[in-house]
């Protein structure tokens, strides 16, 4: 029998009510409250990332190559359907996928409404799983064989304003010499609350701009390049910058859209200083309580070493104490941090204003690795913590603990 666990044990469990009995389920309240609060609080922080990114890569990809000019506009220098970057970009490992696109300004009209609009052409390589989340109505386009398709996904935002709906036609005009006009169908509404985009930026057929534009089926405005790991998007930039001629140039999405990025930043940091408040709060309430136990149990303490126990093994009685609470807190705080979590993903309980925060609920994402972390971290510190206390027993000494009045 192991004598430490066996006294820590019984004090953990006294026949009757004590003071320190109250202050040790306060101990353990407050260990479960913090643990809880970090797991939330990392649970919305990724699931916030994550939805961002996701909106934002819907049409700003990771990365995009497109063809060195002083050109400022919307559209961009045509580039080769085929060339090295395109055709070989498997031989740089960071890539997941990638795809050629086009971009051209015009206006959209209706008969009693005008908005200024951008489209984007896309082809039989685009990745429409980006766009599946945030397609709130319609279908995606489907591409013709011989000719481009005249329909186009527009967002609820233009939707609106155009007075539009699904199989709905629309005027879009092309300011080029000589200019030029397009009779295109909605078949698809979007919605990413992201203004940059919802304002503006209309999916079509890559072959439409093609055709406007006077190029052949072998050229495209530039290349977007997706990452398997976002953490790694320098490395794999740098190994796709190394491939690319001269006449490329190349851009990040963290450059291109750099105040969100920025932002988003700025959460990590506020994250970070609500995780180190958590620490400080619970390793302080616990040391707190492992004082209050020993000094309620100074008489023992006096006993304990009367009868021989050495200063060592009366410490390692009062750690075992605050490492069971410490346990139960952990226990009891990832209950309910996660359950608060699995009904906020399940039932979307709190919403939020998307003009403000771009979405219209508090996102969970479930990050076991960074939840082990935390609870390893905190458990951790604690350990540490736990022993300053316990080092108070050197200097109880036995007359003095036995003729302790409480």
């Amino acid at each position: 029998m192991n004598f430490p666990i066996f006294i820590a044990r019984r004090i953990r469990e006294p026949q009757q009510a004590t003071f320190s009995a109250t202050v040790s389920r306060v101990g353990v309240a407050t260990i479960a409250l913090g643990i809880a609060v970090g797991i939330v609080a990392l649970a919305v922080l990724f699931g916030f990332k994550g939805a961002i990114y996701q909106k934002v890569f819907l049409f700003g990809s990771h990365l995009q190559v497109s063809k060195l000019s002083l050109n400022q506009s919307y559209e961009s220098a045509p580039l080769p359907f085929h060339s090295r970057p395109y055709d070989q970009w498997q031989q740089v490992k960071g890539l997941r996928h990638r795809q050629a696109v086009a971009h051209k300004a015009g206006i959209l009209k209706t008969p009693d409404e005008l908005q200024g609009a951008v489209i984007k052409g896309v082809g039989l390589d685009y990745d429409w799983k980006l766009l599946s989340e945030n397609l709130v109505e319609g279908r995606i386009i489907q591409f013709l064989d011989t000719t481009y398709a005249n329909e186009i996904i527009i967002s609820r935002v233009i939707s609106k304003k155009l007075n539009l709906k699904l199989n709905d036609d629309v005027l879009m005009y092309f300011i080029q010499n000589p200019p030029r006009v397009r009779k295109l169908k909605v078949v698809g509404i979007y919605e990413t609350n992201l203004e940059e985009f919802d304002n503006q930026l209309v999916l079509g057929d890559i072959g439409l701009v093609q055709r406007l534009n006077g190029w052949g089926p072998d050229s495209v405005g530039s290349y977007e390049y997706f990452v398997k790991d976002f953490t790694q998007l320098e490395p794999t930039a740098k190994e796709l910058y190394a491939q690319l001629p001269s006449y490329m140039r190349l851009e990040r999405v963290t450059d291109k859209y750099q105040p969100l990025f920025e932002w988003l930043q700025l959460l990590d940091q506020n994250t970070m200083v609500l995780l180190i408040l958590v620490f400080f709060v619970t390793c302080f309430n616990i040391a707190s309580v492992l004082l209050v136990m020993m000094m309620e149990r100074t008489p023992m303490v006096g006993l304990l070493k009367t009868l021989g126990s050495p200063n060592t093994q009366i410490r390692r009685i009062f750690f075992y104490v605050g490492l069971q609470l410490a346990l139960k807190g952990l226990v009891v705080g990832n209950l309910i941090g996660l359950g608060i979590c699995w009904l906020q993903f399940k039932f979307h309980l709190i919403p939020l204003d998307p003009v403000n925060y771009f979405i219209n609920t508090v996102p969970i994402e479930f990050d076991w690795i960074s939840f082990l972390l935390l609870n390893v971290g905190i458990l951790s510190l604690i350990t540490v913590i736990l022993l300053i206390p316990t080092l108070i027993i050197s200097r109880i000494r036995p007359v003095q603990a036995l003729m302790f009045k409480k």
